[in-house]
Parts: C-alpha cells; structure tokens; sequence
C-alpha cells in the first residue's frame, strides 16, 4: 500500500474515532492520551517548524496559520514550533531536546513540516551538517510513522532579498521529501514577498495579516493536496 493510500486509510479511521515566544493553545491534555494532543475527534495533526509556525508576531495564539487551518479542518492540532529552530539550530534549547520524538509521540495522523528558514543563518558554517539532517529527520518521522501523511513545506522566508543558502535548502528539503515519497507545498518562501506591511514591529515575523496570508496560502495548497 503507498503511503498516501496508508495516509487515507489513517485519517478516515481518525475521523470516526526567531525571538519571542507565544504560548501554545494545543496544551497538553487528557484527550486521547497522546503527547500534547487536545480533545476531540478530528485527525491529530502535528506540525514540526520554528516561530513562523509557532506563531511569534502574531497578537494571539489562535491568529497562527497553523491554528486556523486546522480550525478550519476540524483538525486537533499538536504544535511542535520552537522559535530559533532549525534542522541544526536551536536543536537542543527546549525541553526534552528532541522535536521529532516529541512530534513522533503524539502518534499523528499528518504531519505538517515547516523547517529550514534558520539555518540559512548558520549555512556558511554548517551546510554539510543541515544537507544532512535535513534526511534524518524526514526518514526518521517516516519510519516512526509509515501510517502518517506526511507535507514538507519549502522553508519560509521573511525579506524580500533572498540570500543562496535559501534557495539552495529548499533544494535540499525538497530532494529528501522526495526520498519519502512526502507530499510537498512549493513556493512558501515567497508567500510575503513584496508586502512589508503584513510584517510585525521586529522586522523577523508575520503580524496578523501575515498570518492570515500564510493561512490562506497553506489551505489552498492542502486542497489542493486532498487535506
């Protein structure tokens, strides 16, 4: 069976059954007994990324594009979004030090990844080292979760002036998607370009609007998935 045959198997099942830091609504609870999983019936929907998906800049925690969407979808969202994280930065900054465990634990249905826009920051130093874990950690989340439907976002960007490094790990984000067969979104980090106005008083993140756009990017692109 392929993955996105697995990956619809899973969810109709489910479906019976930077800087700065905004709290996370998807707390953990009781729910179904899955790490940071909230109450419901809806598919468990993971999303593995940095303050962009975390939602720093935004006025409020359910302004996040990652929150409305899944508001939309009727989707229990489990945020595992630390600000600063990268495939190599900020790894070991939280508690627990391992993201993709904590991703892997919640046992989701869909997993959304939304990596890389920090290590273009450390790519002169380290690109052998992100090339690298970009593949560890999407066949990791694949082998821990072959029943999991899996979307690789291509890295977000926040200037309109794009530096090498950004294009060149999108490049290699995309290749080990890929190598898993992961369903994918291209050209998120284009989605803000040519609008400073939808950018918070920092300069570094989204403000309300900007989520908004992101969230509107991100639910025609997962249609256009199937999601």
């Amino acid at each position: 069976m392929t993955r996105l045959a697995r990956s619809l198997v899973a969810v109709a099942a489910s479906l019976l059954v930077l800087t700065g830091c905004a709290p996370d609504p998807a707390a953990p609870s009781a729910g179904d007994g899955r790490a940071g999983v909230p109450e419901g019936d809806g598919p468990v929907v993971s999303f593995y990324g940095d303050s962009y998906t975390l939602g720093t800049g935004a006025s409020d925690p359910s302004k996040r594009w990652s929150t409305v969407v899944s508001a939309e979808r009727g989707w229990r969202e489990h945020n595992e979004s630390v600000n600063g994280l990268g495939f190599v930065n900020n790894r070991t900054s939280f508690e627990g030090g391992d993201l993709p465990g904590q991703v892997i634990a919640a046992d989701p249905d869909i997993v959304i990844v939304t990596m890389g826009l920090n290590d273009a920051f450390s790519y002169d130093r380290s690109a052998d080292e992100i090339h690298e874990q970009i593949g560890v950690d999407l066949h990791r989340l694949d082998d821990a979760l072959p029943e999991a439907r899996i979307v690789v976002v291509e890295p977000f960007w926040y200037t309109d002036e794009r530096p090498e490094s950004v294009d060149v790990i999108a490049g290699w984000v995309r290749e080990a998607a890929d190598e898993i067969d992961a369903d994918q979104v291209p050209g998120a980090s284009r989605w803000l370009t040519g609008h400073p106005e939808w950018m918070a008083a920092d300069g570094l993140h989204p403000n309300d609007d900007g989520y908004a756009e992101l969230a509107r990017r991100m639910d025609e692109a997962l249609t256009g998935l199937g999601l």
